[in-house]
């Protein structure tokens, strides 16, 4: 067994309901970055440069090998699925289900979310504190057993040999790994893919265009009078979905140490007891104290109206309900083997308090997050796939 092999094999047991994508010794360890590629120059107004590894430059060459192998149904042990599978490009690069399945058939326990701005997320997966770059996390699905996601534990080889063997492949890798004589592995694969994921920025949307760059009209008065209640003291939200991103678990360049937040948002209180469903208890999973039980990391709400179900888990399914849970200040679960109300979680996080909204208010505040859906990127070709297997949104083709 191989080092990187032996590596995520260890890790994924370790992250058994880490949700689907710590500690690589050459890169998840070292704080070090740079900007040294230049790849990063041209943002969107009113975002901070992200965080580059050292020992992953940015090149296009890199970029497009990532695309390809992104969209691959080859880079699953049954050819039946790709990392697009999990996250598509029509729904903002999430999958629509409430939890995601692996290319065996095997259920997920958490939703896979969306890669907007992955790149200036702090952690990755949904209550991981150790996964802290793209290139770490992208091993993740490639070998975790727990559930399989690819399957490439144990079929290493014969899943490299695909792209060894495929003269288009062969001319990618050589483009990206230039003076090496068999650039074929998993790191190297991994790589890429983060790579990629790395050039997923997400800015220009209604509301950027309106708050950044001018254009006032960019945003309904609907949208603009649901962005005053959205980040206001009464509604709270801005406390974890604030900032550029609408996350506060965000690392760029213009930060020393990474905001790596987690919340418990009163989605269960099984019994009173203030716990949550196995497999799915967030940072307690990793730390075993009472207090991180049900807490995750709150992510970024850039393209939100395309990314339902909601929550880590999935298990709700609109936007409406998604504001009717935060107004009541937890979910009420009446009955069955998860009954308990969530606003009384032992655990919940003080910024979960509760609010009223009138009906108008509350369309108010959906308009404000549907302005967060950014078209340019989500039908941007750059971000497309090469084999034409998963369509952009029907939007892009108007």
């Amino acid at each position: 067994m191989n080092r990187v092999l032996g590596w995520a094999v260890a890790l994924g047991l370790s992250l058994a309901a880490g949700g689907c994508g710590g500690d690589d010794g050459d890169d998840a360890s070292s704080p070090s970055t740079t900007t040294s590629s230049g790849y990063f120059e041209s943002l969107p107004p009113g975002f901070p440069t992200p965080k580059e590894s050292v020992d992953n430059p940015l090149t296009n060459a890199k970029i497009e090998l990532g695309r390809h192998l992104f969209y691959d149904p080859r880079m699953s042990v049954n050819q039946t699925m790709a990392c697009a599978s999990c996250h598509q490009p029509a729904r903002a690069f999430s999958d629509g289900r409430p939890t995601s399945i692996g290319a065996t058939g095997e259920n997920h326990p958490r939703n896979a979310m969306s890669l907007s701005n992955v790149v200036y997320n702090a952690t990755f997966n949904w209550a991981n504190p150790g996964l802290a770059t793209l290139h770490a996390q992208a091993l993740i699905p490639m070998f975790g057993e727990f559930p399989v996601e690819l399957g490439w534990s144990d079929r290493e080889a014969e899943i490299l040999d695909r792209f060894r063997h495929d003269p288009l492949y062969r001319q990618l890798f050589a483009d990206a790994y230039p003076g090496e004589s068999d650039p074929f592995d998993a790191d190297r694969v991994a790589k890429a893919i983060a790579a990629f994921g790395s050039t997923l920025i997400s800015g220009n949307s209604p509301y950027d265009q309106s708050t950044y760059q001018g254009n006032r009209n960019a945003m309904s008065e609907a949208a603009r009078r649901g962005q005053e209640l959205f980040f206001s003291e009464r509604m709270e939200c801005f406390h974890c979905h604030g900032g550029f991103n609408f996350s506060q678990a965000v690392s760029h360049s213009n930060i020393t140490l990474a905001q790596a937040e987690f919340h418990n948002n009163g989605l269960y209180n099984i019994n009173g007891t203030g716990d949550y469903p196995l497999s799915n208890r967030g940072l307690w999973e990793f730390t075993h104290r009472s207090a991180d039980m049900g807490r995750f990391r709150a992510p970024t709400l850039r393209n939100i109206e395309l990314t339902a179900p909601y929550m880590h888990d999935g298990s709700i399914a609109t936007l409406e309900e998604v504001l009717d849970h935060y107004s009541r200040g937890g979910r009420l679960i009446a009955e069955g083997p998860l009954a308990g109300d969530g606003a009384k979680n032992p655990f919940k996080s003080e910024l979960i308090v509760g609010f009223s909204l009138t009906t108008r208010e509350k369309q108010d505040v959906i308009a404000f997050l549907q302005s967060l859906t950014d078209w340019a990127f989500l039908c941007d070709p750059r971000f497309a796939d090469p084999f034409g297997n998963f369509e952009a949104h029907s939007h892009c083709h108007q």
